[in-house]
């Protein structure tokens, strides 16, 4: 016998750590993705039943396939007309899946799972809700309180990407090999979109919080999946190396701390190893993606011992290897930045206006927050006011704006 609590948990932690495996395996047998989890979620409901009054299974997640499976077949029996060519074809798998005796001997089907839910088909937030929900095993609860959504409208989002996979006849099986490259990239986009979402929310706002450390994780998915995708380690690395600084980015009182002031002592040292030793992996094989490039830059910063003694050259030439990549208002930013330490911000500035990005970043709310930051260190006092003055307009995020209004009044002081 065992107690609500220990199955309530159990079923948690499969739930965490394992339902994607389980929904790939399920979705594999039949090609239905919405039967597979409407009947895994009804072997959830079985297992708070049984568990508690006849023990824990020796294996509970193979007790869950079976479970779900002769749930399926009596659906599909239910329901099935003599008409209906495809509802008998569906029984017919379904009744010929292989046992679940041992999970371990059923073929991992979770890459199908993720290319599934990230079929171009669907729009890009789908793919998202649909990634972390069936992928990721968050509730819908969960996700809607991610993305700041209503929990009805994110059901109803999660229903209709379902309902498109088996309107379009999208099917569950890895795509054709000259389809497979740009598939993957919006793979990684996907999981990327998930990291950011996370890594936005401030270090109190637990949902967001979780959301990154899910993105990492369903790289760790993906990386096993495609032990030799130097994006997909490349990707996973910079999500490691970012995710690790997150402590150090917030103050007490949540406001936010910029590179050069953070306390080092607080990064993750785990994941800064872990992050490094991909990013090593990964340059050491081939040319770099613009994941492991961004990597790269991040593994710089993290192994510097203080932000004077980092590396600043090398980063001005990744980011203008990254720059061939993607030529961007984002890396062009980012590149006048580590130039004004690599250098001075003299020649940052000129190197950043002689691009004529001034004209065309006008809208770029970061571009106007690092000019004025450049001018301020050059003494241009004046101008850099503005410069925060046409930044703080063009900013939403409140901490942020306190950041940015700190900034300026450091200026208006001297």
């Amino acid at each position: 016998m065992h107690s609500s609590n220990q199955v309530e948990a159990q079923i948690t932690r499969l739930i965490r750590e394992d339902w994607g495996r389980l929904l790939a395996v399920l979705t594999g047998f039949g090609g239905d993705l919405t039967l597979a989890e409407d009947c895994l979620q009804d072997a959830v409901v079985a297992a708070l039943q049984a568990w508690p009054r006849d023990g824990l299974p020796k294996a509970p997640d193979a007790w869950l396939i079976a479970t779900a499976r002769r749930k399926a077949i009596d659906r599909l029996r239910r329901s099935r007309t003599a008409e209906n060519k495809a509802e008998a074809v569906a029984l017919w798998h379904w009744q010929h899946a292989p046992e679940a005796q041992e999970l371990q001997t059923l073929p991992d089907k979770r890459l199908e799972l993720i290319f599934t839910c990230c079929h171009p088909a669907l729009d890009q937030k789908s793919r998202v809700a649909l990634t972390l929900r069936a992928v990721g095993g968050l509730t819908t609860g969960e996700i809607a309180a991610a993305f700041v959504d209503k929990q009805d409208a994110m059901a109803a989002r999660l229903t209709r990407a379902k309902k498109k996979i088996a309107s379009a006849g999208i099917r569950f099986r890895l795509p054709d090999a000259e389809d497979l490259p740009d598939r993957i990239d919006g793979v990684l986009k996907v999981l990327y979109l998930i990291f950011n979402e996370g890594h936005r929310g401030s270090s109190d706002q637990l949902t967001r919080t979780d959301l990154a450390e899910e993105a990492i994780r369903l790289g760790r998915v993906l990386t096993a999946c495609l032990p030799h995708h130097l994006e997909a380690k490349g990707l996973l690395a910079l999500m490691l190396l970012t995710e690790a600084r997150r402590l150090a980015r917030k103050g007490p009182s949540g406001e936010f701390i910029p590179l050069e002031d953070q306390a080092r002592s607080r990064w993750d040292r785990g994941k800064i190893r872990e992050g490094r030793a991909l990013v090593e992996e990964v340059l050491s094989i081939g040319p770099p993606g613009p994941y492991a490039l961004q990597a790269a830059i991040s593994a710089l910063h993290a192994e510097a011992r203080d932000f004077a003694s980092t590396d600043w050259s090398q980063i001005v030439a990744l980011y203008d290897l990254l720059w061939t990549l993607q030529p961007n208002p984002v890396v062009l930013v980012n590149c006048a930045v580590a130039q004004s330490y690599a250098a001075d911000p003299k020649t940052a500035l000129a190197q950043l206006e002689a691009t004529g990005a001034g004209q065309h970043l006008q809208a770029y709310q970061p571009y106007h927050a690092c000019r004025a930051d450049l001018l301020a260190r050059q003494g241009r006092y004046e101008e850099a006011l503005s410069a925060y003055d046409r930044a703080i307009s063009m900013t939403e995020a409140p901490e942020e704006i306190a950041f940015l209004k700190t900034r300026r009044a450091a200026v208006e002081t001297r």
